[in-house]
């Protein structure tokens, strides 16, 4: 076990790890509060307001009625159903849709906006996933190997004699950039044109979804004002299976990363005395030995 040296003290470092990563967490949300609480109590009281300018025009409802028509919107959104539009908008449940949801559904992303409202299309879904997440994970992880390869037989080239050290990085990073740019970069600029986001939205829908943190406040293909060809979620579903790939290769290599940083570090101070204490051990004369007469 990874042991840190204090005062000639050896501590384990996994109790560390769990405060550092309590630490973390703690200081996320309270970063997260700070930005957003304040957003949400003024989007809350603005919604509010919009309710009595609804009432005051149309003198005809009542405040029970006007709630009564809010929860089923509210309903109708959690089944899927966007209700912006009208009855002509695109089915959620086509095969180019049921595709993209089957993908988010292997491979953990929920995005949450979208869900099975039968009792026989939910059952299917908990046997679908309990079979479909660990395929995923094997095809993933094949597919991460082979990415993985890809990468040691690069290390390899540039660590022949001869090859600079600034050859080696420089060959490295036109690996990783190679990927940022293709899952990371250029995705975002179509999903801003197709979907009429900013560049920073579709930035941010590109992470949140290869991470499989899918949050669902965006997913491509559910604007019902837009007109997208069939096989748009389909591509899209085929892009995040690649995406996820090498995202969580990077991720690896950052975690490895982590962990050989802090066992240098924290291993280091031990190796430090160890080698000084044998130093001092052979610089020291042999001491004479004192022979007591029987």
């Amino acid at each position: 076990m990874p042991l840190l040296t204090v005062h000639s003290q050896q501590i384990s470092w996994t109790p560390l790890l769990v405060l550092g990563y309590l630490f973390y967490l703690l200081l996320g949300a309270m970063v997260f509060q700070l930005l957003e609480k304040q957003a949400e109590t003024h989007f809350r009281d603005q919604f509010q307001l919009e309710k009595l300018k609804f009432l005051k025009n149309y003198t005809c409802l009542d405040r029970q009625a006007l709630e009564q028509f809010v929860q089923v919107l509210m309903q109708a959104w959690e089944k899927g159903v966007n209700p912006e539009g009208n009855s002509t908008n695109p089915s959620n449940w086509d095969f180019s849709n049921s595709f993209f949801f089957a993908g988010t559904v292997v491979t953990t992303i929920g995005y949450g906006n979208l869900s099975p409202s039968t009792v026989a299309g939910q059952i299917f879904c908990v046997f679908y996933a309990l079979f479909g997440v660990p395929l995923n994970l094997a095809f993933l992880n094949q597919l991460g190997k082979g990415l993985n390869a890809q990468l040691i037989t690069l290390e390899r080239w540039v660590q022949k004699p001869g090859r600079t050290q600034v050859v080696q990085t420089l060959a490295v990073a036109i690996f990783l950039i190679t990927g940022t740019l293709l899952f990371l970069v250029f995705p975002p600029l179509v999903f801003s044109y197709v979907e009429g986001w900013s560049y920073g939205e579709g930035f941010y829908f590109t992470f949140i979804t290869l991470s499989t943190i899918g949050f669902g406040d965006y997913v491509v293909g559910t604007n019902p004002n837009k007109h997208y060809i069939p096989v748009y979620r389909s591509l899209t579903a085929i892009w995040i299976v690649f995406g996820l790939a090498w995202l969580a290769l990077v991720f690896n290599v950052g975690a490895d990363l982590m962990e050989k940083f802090l066992q240098l570090k924290w291993h280091k101070p031990n190796l430090s005395l160890v080698e000084g204490a044998t130093i001092k051990l052979e610089d020291e004369p042999e001491q004479p030995r004192i022979h007591i007469p029987s």
